[in-house]
Order: C-alpha cells, then structure tokens, then sequence
C-alpha cells in the first residue's frame, strides 16, 4: 500500500490566514447584512484580501463602508477609490463632513475630525441595516482592544460593555443579537503588526506608497511629525520641514503622525517594525494619547 507523504505543517501567517477566513464565512453564514469598514489602511487591506480569499471565485459578498473624516491623506483615498473600482465592490461613504454640516457633531477647536467619527459611522451602521461590521482591530495596538472578543456584541446605541462579552472556545463565534443591536467582527484580533507586514510580504499586496519611506513636508507637534493640511496645521510658531518619513498607520491627517524612516521596502519595513518596542498606534495617533482611557471612552461611546 503506498503511504501518502504527510502534509506540511501550516505556519504561522496559514493559522492566521485560515483563522481570519473562518471567521468571515462564519459572519456571511449567520448575518444578512454584514459590511467591512475600510479605511485604505493596511489591516484594512488584509481584511479584503482575506475576503476576496474567503469566496473566490465569487465576489465578496458585502460592502465596503468608509468612515470619511474629510481629511484623510490624498495617497490613501485614490488608493481606496482605485481598489473599489477593480474589484467591482460597492463602497458606503459615512461623512464627518455630513454630519458637522447637519448638526449632529460639531467641529473641534485642535481641528481633529478623529473624535467624531462615532456619529457617522454609528448613522451609517443604522441607515444601512448592518448586522456585523468587520473591524481590522488587532490585540497588539492599544490595551482597551485587547479585551475584544471576535465578536464583540454591541447594543442598539452602538455601545461596548465588557461585561456582555461572550466566551469563545473552540472557536465557536456567538452572533445572536436583538434588534436593533449588531455585532462588530475582529478577524485579525490575534494578528500583529510585524504579522500583518510578513503577509503583506507573503500575499504581494499592494499598499498606498504613504507606508514606505519618502520625502515629506512635517512639522512637529508634541513629539510628533504632523502634515500640514486644510484641518489647520501647523500654527505659527511650527515650522515646515522636509523629512524623510512613513506612516505605520493611516487615520486623520490632524492626529497620524510619520515616522523618520529610509524603509523603502517590504522587507526593510519587517526589519524596522521587529526592531520597534512602541505600538504604531502609541507611536504615531495623538487621539489615543489623550488619556489612558481614551480608546476604551470611544469604544463604549459606539466607535471601533
């Protein structure tokens, strides 16, 4: 009898990938409208290409929704809207700038439109009926994250309560909801960000050229490199500096800083992100230094 030869063992990033999948079919399977919210940031771009994997050769079956804050940087957005286009997706915009022109959020007097994505993106989750929203959150970035579960039940205001966590054993995901209620879905929760550079190496995916090194007028604001922009950078006494620099992450232009940088490639960035001893997100976003507590006050109040 011929013994078949053993299959190879699966490596790291095949447990992630085939976790991350898992997870997606088992939200197509149990939820009617589920959407994935995309910022053009690069777990954000793991999670799509995790779905284009999911169903191929069928096309995703769901919508994208982008939370606008109306300053975002130009790379990123021509990024998302080129991604939307060849790949036949349909993209659902959530606009800061609607919903200060309506009157539901005011404008910030530091000019961050960060703090008020919560309005939209919560309008945007209610006008459309989702039921499960795909959120690219990962354990690694910030303390309040790492207490999500992968389903992470939220209530009919769109808030997190810990304490209504579920258990998730074996992998068996718990969906039911009220209505009203819905349920935001982490599938790269036991990712990394060096995990999510080693994929991106492995997959050859593309990303916006703001995540690698090039030059970049900055300027510098409480230990950070900010670009200037139409949200009202730099005041007066900040000067314009042309840096060489990159972005680990990707939000509102008034509160993601760069890093100095010559990482030009995939692997000169794997190098730089093993060698770094601070979160990108404890690095680079000036919303998450406001308090210890900031992410976990947005995460109650309906964000993330």
């Amino acid at each position: 009898m011929t013994t078949l030869p053993a299959a190879p063992p699966l490596t790291q990033l095949d447990a992630l990938e085939s976790e991350g999948i898992h997870v997606m079919r088992e939200v197509a399977g149990e939820f009617e409208r589920p959407v994935l919210l995309f910022s053009g940031g690069k777990d954000s771009i793991v999670m799509l290409h995790l779905a284009r994997k999911a169903f191929w050769p069928s096309p995703v079956p769901f919508a994208l929704m982008h939370v606008d804050t109306g300053h975002n940087f130009p790379e990123v957005i021509e990024y998302r809207d080129r991604v939307v286009a060849e790949h036949g997706l349909r993209l659902v915009v959530a606009s800061v700038q609607d919903a200060i022109d309506d009157g539901r959020v005011a404008e910030r007097a530091d000019g961050s439109r960060n703090p008020l994505q919560t309005v939209p993106l919560l309008d945007g989750i209610t006008a459309n009926k989702f039921d499960a929203v795909f959120g690219g959150g990962r354990r690694d970035e910030e303390k309040a994250r790492a207490k999500e579960r992968v389903f992470s039940l939220r209530d009919e205001f769109g808030q997190w309560d810990p304490r209504r966590q579920r258990p998730e054993l074996w992998d068996l995901y718990n969906g039911r909801h009220k209505p009203g209620e819905h349920v935001r879905v982490f599938p790269l929760s036991n990712w990394t960000e060096l995990d999510v550079w080693r994929y991106i190496e492995r997959e050859q995916i593309e990303l916006p050229a703001i995540y690698y090194s090039h030059q970049r007028e900055v300027f510098l604001r409480d230990g950070m490199w900010l670009a200037p922009g139409g949200w009202g950078g730099p005041r007066p006494s900040e000067m314009l500096e042309v840096r060489t620099v990159r972005y680990r992450t990707v939000g509102d232009m008034s509160c993601t800083g760069a890093v100095e940088s010559t990482a030009s490639t995939i692997p000169e960035v794997i190098a730089e992100v093993g060698a770094s001893r601070l979160t990108e997100r404890g690095a680079t976003r000036a919303d998450d230094r406001a308090s210890e507590a900031a992410m976990e006050d947005r995460k109650r109040e309906g964000y993330f």
